[in-house]
């Protein structure tokens, strides 16, 4: 293991102490008279700061990266009670569309327990090589071992690539192992292309609300990392001829770090989450008030889908933000989406134009909302929605 650039200059430090309380991570402690830093250091400089006699100083060095050394694409398979999150595979899809473009290796790891179907899985959806942690102590999400063990994949594999999930997993475990890596991560990419002249990955993400859009390099460091939104990529076809090699990859929990002990879980109560709906039915300003929602509330029940919102009723807070759709909320590819009163800015479009039948419903016959729609209804929702709800129902023998 590498020595740490920080020390303690023991000619100056009086033992008091104070370093080991202001530690955010309780990586000091006292060893006899003077303070022990520990090799889980992360060199945040609160100690540093706080030393009353400036006895703690880190050197500043800079890493080399020997770029030509890093090839590969390398997805982290999420998974959850042993089943692979679906935003892994649209990470192997896109992942497999990079590699081709590198003429470099797709590779896939997973972390968790009892992952054997879950590996062929992988290996069916295009994945060259697996790699796998399997360990019951491993079930559960935490941050430290799951963390440590991709830090030490990426330095023995050495990918040019590393994609992970923008799920809630995934935006917590990205940017520490990006900050274990010393490498950079662009967060919440909604697309990711190769530069054709100097075989960068260009990640690009909405930013300033999603007012625009940015294009983010990582030049110098690698793996180049990014998290990537859920539902606006397209899926890698399932191919049971494809058998990618599968490594397991040794544990050893008395070796990884793992300060969080998981008690229990409570589930939340049971909602229809935009995301994963088959079925999206949003309302907009043009609903008027915020008591316009019960008529989508009904149209989105009479159909078994879940109610989405445009922005605006967010920022007015006619509805919770869960259910937003857009570039600062959610994206969302169901196979039915309906816009009621939502004019179509391009923030939302871009959140939810990759649906497979779009129905817009709104008075204004030019609205932009129209030119992604499938069919478009111009009048007004409140006489549009109340009869389609009742033939819906008159269908279904609801009534």
């Amino acid at each position: 293991m590498s020595e740490l650039p920080i020390k303690v200059d023991r000619e100056k430090c009086t033992g008091c102490g104070v370093c080991v309380v202001s530690c955010p991570f309780g990586s000091i402690e006292m060893s006899g008279e003077y303070p022990h830093i520990k090799d889980d250091c992360r060199l945040c400089r609160s100690c540093v700061e706080d030393c009353p006699e400036g006895a703690i100083t880190i050197k500043e060095t800079e890493r080399k990266t020997d770029i030509s050394e890093y090839k590969g694409i390398l997805v982290f398979a999420e998974q959850r009670k042993g089943a692979v999150h679906p935003v892994t595979y649209e990470l192997l899809g896109k992942g497999r569309e990079l590699a081709d473009q590198l003429g470099e290796p797709l590779y896939a790891v997973a972390i968790g327990s009892d992952l054997g179907e879950a590996s062929d899985e992988l290996a069916s959806r295009g994945a060259d090589k697996i790699f796998v942690y399997d360990d019951p102590a491993l079930a559960d999400f935490r941050d430290d071992p799951y963390s440590a063990l991709l830090k030490r994949l990426v330095d023995e594999e050495k990918p040019s690539i590393f994609l992970v999930g923008a799920t809630f997993i995934g935006r917590s475990l990205g940017p520490k192992v990006a900050a274990c890596l010393e490498t950079g991560l662009t967060a919440d990419c909604t697309g990711l292309d190769i530069d054709p002249e100097s075989r960068l990955l260009l990640q690009t993400r909405p930013a300033y609300g999603g007012n625009i859009m940015a294009t983010i390099i990582c030049s110098d460091r690698r793996p180049q990392m990014a998290t990537v939104r859920y539902k606006v990529m397209r899926e890698a076809e399932r191919d049971p001829s494809k058998k990618g090699e599968i490594v397991e990859k040794p544990v050893d929990m008395g070796e990884l770090p793992d300060r969080v002990k998981i008690l229990d879980f409570q589930l939340a109560p049971e909602q229809v989450s935009i995301v994963d709906a088959e079925i999206v039915v949003s309302g907009g300003k043009g609903l008027g008030e915020p008591p316009g929602f019960k008529v989508i509330e009904e149209l989105a029940q009479a159909l078994g889908g879940a109610v989405g919102a445009s922005r605006p009723t967010v920022d007015e807070g006619w509805i919770k933000y869960r259910h937003q759709v857009g570039l600062s909320g959610r994206t969302v590819r169901p196979k039915l989406y309906m816009a009621c009163g939502i004019s179509g800015a391009v923030q939302h479009l871009a959140g939810m134009k990759t649906s497979d039948v779009i129905i817009s419903i709104n008075k204004d016959p030019e609205a932009p909302i129209f030119s992604v729609s499938t069919l478009g209804v111009v009048g007004d929702l409140y006489e549009v929605i109340p009869r389609l709800v009742e033939k819906i129902r008159k269908y279904r023998g609801d009534e």
